[in-house]
């Protein structure tokens, strides 16, 4: 069959001969895909039945020019040409001239479908039909239309001048001209493209809607707060926006949308919109733009939180906490030594105990390397290093921990070791001393239970690298005393680390959320949906990321994560979050990341 026309060919279309643009849908997305347009050099038509919505479009194309020429990115003359080339219309019949229409109505499928069939009547036969879904089948709408060889669809990302990235999405049905045209005139516009097939979510939201489902679960089974939340994984991943502000933002009922066709197309539960969601549409608290979501806002669209019920009161200072002046930390790694010398840079007297002297020195030279280059690069003074360095007592032996008030174990992640440790932290440290360990994925009651005293044992874990990361996961078990956990609390905020609170549960905040979504990435290349470098272009594009899905496995080792994810299916049973087949095989060969020069890419030896 000629994928062109059922009756004559249509020329090979270009992005240069996309030079007028209808934009249907003139909400947040549509604005922001007009602007970029306009400032492109094409003319553009922005479609909505609201007055208010064409007024509010044509007012933020102003305000944002205007913010352009401030900042010396456009001249005054180019403002004005700009928008020049925009005018609004009430009618679809305003699009009948253009090159390319591209519908950004909301996500319900009768409507964008209204759309497509009145846009079939209208358009030029050449013309292409873009819908910016990121939920719905875009082969559904193309089948539905007169003219299925020209429709595909253009997902740009919120807000749409900023973010560089654009999912070009093909149906079985799509011409590749038309394909071209538009990944053309995306890379013209400045934008990156990622080129995918047409599912659910496609590559970014695909991953990104999983991970927002299982916050909005984790909130709603109180294991955490939600400022907690949001705050571990900004902290924790280096993410612009914690997961439930992120949803705020998106739309509580866009993002339900979204997960009931990912389900649909998946069956995979962690797709299956958490409860929560559905309960917060329902009530109209669909986020930012309702001015309540699951956090409260000033007024609907503001970006202002305020205070509302569930907000966090802070603890009383000094209340119930035990008095912690020396620290003793086992271990010699990284880890180890890394969060020995946040304590000493805070003032704190540090025992260091490893194996061995030997071990326990090199840790310290370790100690003194970082040091050195926070001297070199100015974050401290020469006075501070020698202060800090001084503070550091090393020591192979655990027999050095009889006086210290806080005993932090950083010892390898293997349970059968870290009980024997604190069976042996339990005969050597003075009653009322704190014992933590900072586990990622064991359960904190096992190693308290090898004590006799499992009230003051709880959980720290410091995140990698220990001196520049700044979140800390505290981890109360059913055991924990009150007071233990206040101390903890108080000690974060003194060495300068935000804390938040979690329950005993394989993963914590952070992990229970990175790793599934990591896992997810895996199975997508092992669907061969998309490659590796598209989908960690994606994930930093067009979800803000630091580091793509792959990227951060290689770092972080294969058999590290392989081994979190284990965890997390053992305790939680859903077969979603069996690890991929694909992960476990190249574990198997050997292939564990950068430290071994390969994982899932190659690395130059060093």
């Amino acid at each position: 069959m000629d994928r062109t026309s059922a009756s004559e060919p249509s020329p090979p279309r270009t992005a240069s001969s996309l030079r007028t643009v209808a934009v249907i849908g003139l909400g947040t997305m549509g604005t922001g895909i007009a602007e970029v347009l306009a400032l492109s050099g094409r003319d553009v038509i922005g479609v909505d039945i609201s007055d208010a919505a064409a007024l509010r479009a044509g007012a933020a194309l102003e305000a944002a020019t205007a913010r352009a020429v401030e900042r010396g990115r456009i001249t005054e003359a180019d403002r004005r040409a700009a928008l020049a080339r925009f005018r609004t219309a009430r009618d679809l019949s305003a699009a009948a001239d253009t090159d390319l229409v591209i519908e950004v109505v909301p996500e319900d499928y009768d409507l964008k479908h209204e759309v497509f069939t009145a846009l079939d009547a209208v358009v030029r036969p050449e013309a292409i039909l873009a819908t910016g879904t990121n939920a719905l089948s875009v082969t559904r709408l193309a089948a539905d239309s007169a003219r299925p060889e020209r429709v595909l669809g253009l997902h740009f990302f919120n807000p749409a001048p900023a973010m560089k990235l654009v999912e070009v999405v093909s149906s079985v049905l799509t011409a590749p001209d038309a394909v071209g045209a538009v990944t053309a005139l995306a890379h013209e516009l400045g934008k990156e493209t990622v080129a995918v097939g047409d599912r659910p979510g496609f590559v970014a939201d695909g991953l990104l809607f999983g991970y927002l489902n299982q916050a909005a679960a984790m909130y709603e089974a109180r294991y955490a707060t939600r400022e907690d939340i949001d705050a571990a994984m900004r902290l924790g991943c280096g993410l612009p926006m914690g997961p439930l502000a992120l949803l705020d933002l998106i739309g509580i009922d866009t993002a339900r949308t979204v997960l009931e066709a990912m389900y649909a197309a998946s069956h995979d539960r962690l797709h299956a919109p958490a409860p929560v969601l559905g309960q917060l549409a329902a009530a109209g608290l669909t986020g930012r733009k309702a001015g309540r979501g699951f956090y409260t806002y000033r007024a609907p669209g503001s970006a202002a939180v305020v205070e509302d019920a569930r907000t966090p009161r802070p603890a009383e200072e000094g209340a119930g906490v035990r008095e912690v002046r020396s620290v003793g930390v086992a271990g010699s790694g990284t880890m180890a030594s890394g969060i020995a010398e946040v304590f000493a840079k805070a003032g704190y007297r540090v025992v260091l105990a490893a194996r061995s002297p030997e071990k326990a020195e090199a840790a310290k030279a370790r100690i003194a390397r970082s040091l050195a280059r926070s001297v070199d690069k100015g974050r401290l003074t020469a006075a501070q290093r020698d202060a800090a360095l001084a503070a550091v007592t090393p020591s192979g032996t655990l027999d050095a921990f009889a006086e210290v008030d806080l005993a932090v174990e950083a010892v390898a992640e293997d349970l059968d070791v870290k009980r024997q440790l604190f069976a042996t932290l339990d005969k050597v440290c003075r009653p009322g001393a704190v014992l933590a360990t900072t586990t990622s994925s064991l359960p904190v009651v096992a190693c308290a239970r090898a004590t006799s005293r499992p009230q003051d044992v709880v959980g720290m874990h410091f995140f990698n690298p220990a001196p520049a990361m700044k979140l800390v996961e505290v981890v109360r078990t059913v055991l924990t005393a009150d007071e233990v956990h206040a101390t903890v609390r108080a000690v974060c905020g003194r060495i300068g680390k935000h804390a938040v609170d979690c329950g005993d549960r394989a993963g914590f905040i952070v992990n229970a959320l990175l790793f599934p979504y990591l896992n997810n990435a895996v199975k997508m290349v092992q669907e061969h949906y998309a490659s590796l470098d598209e989908i960690d272009a994606a994930m930093k594009l067009g979800g803000g990321y630091p580091m793509g899905p792959f990227e951060l496995l290689d770092v972080v080792g294969l058999d590290v994560s392989l081994a979190i994810e284990r965890v997390l299916h053992r305790e939680f049973r859903d077969p979603g979050l069996a690890p991929a087949p694909l992960l476990e095989h190249l574990v198997a060969a050997g292939c564990l990341g950068r430290k071994t020069g390969r994982g899932f890419r190659e690395y130059a030896k060093s």
